[in-house]
């Protein structure tokens, strides 16, 4: 078993920063583009340019949620942002960090015999920041197991 990284220093928050970066310019880029469109276009009455600019609105709102994604790990445990979800994991929940060839994202392996998806920690466009990501959480939670959420190792 090939030893750990040292564990970072908390609060820390992991997040697919390129990834992050396109669905935040490509939804802007849309959104004004389809507002551009709506503008031009001179047949057009107000209701129906309206729904062009709404329709770009809700193409970027999209584009922003899948953008959202994170994992925040601080001294008491770890919030995982996802699509849809937040939620809250004290460090003894989390039973295993995992990151697989193939895995589109980092999974939780939980106490209560569930997995959690970690959307904030994904592979596809920085594999290596990932891989180092999924460590650097690992590493922090086999520091904390079994301890409560007032105690850590100096």
């Amino acid at each position: 078993m090939s030893a750990l990284p040292e564990p970072p220093t908390l609060p820390i928050t992991f997040r697919p920063h390129l990834t992050r970066v396109i669905l935040l310019t490509a939804g802007a880029a849309i959104l004004l583009v389809i507002t551009g469109v709506a503008l031009a276009l001179e047949q057009l009455g107000p209701g129906e340019r309206l729904s062009f600019v709404l329709t770009g609105a809700l193409i970027f709102w999209v584009l922003a949620q899948l953008a959202r994604v994170k994992v925040v790990a601080d001294e008491s445990g770890v919030t995982v942002v996802n699509i849809v979800g937040r939620r809250r994991l004290d460090w003894a929940e989390i039973l295993r960090v995992n990151l697989r060839p193939g895995d589109p994202w980092v999974f939780l392996d939980l106490s209560d015999g569930t997995s959690l998806p970690a959307l904030g920690i994904q592979p596809g466009i920085a594999k290596q920041r990932a891989i180092a990501d999924a460590s650097a959480l690992r590493a922090l939670a086999e520091d904390r197991a079994g301890q409560g959420p007032d105690r850590h190792r100096s």
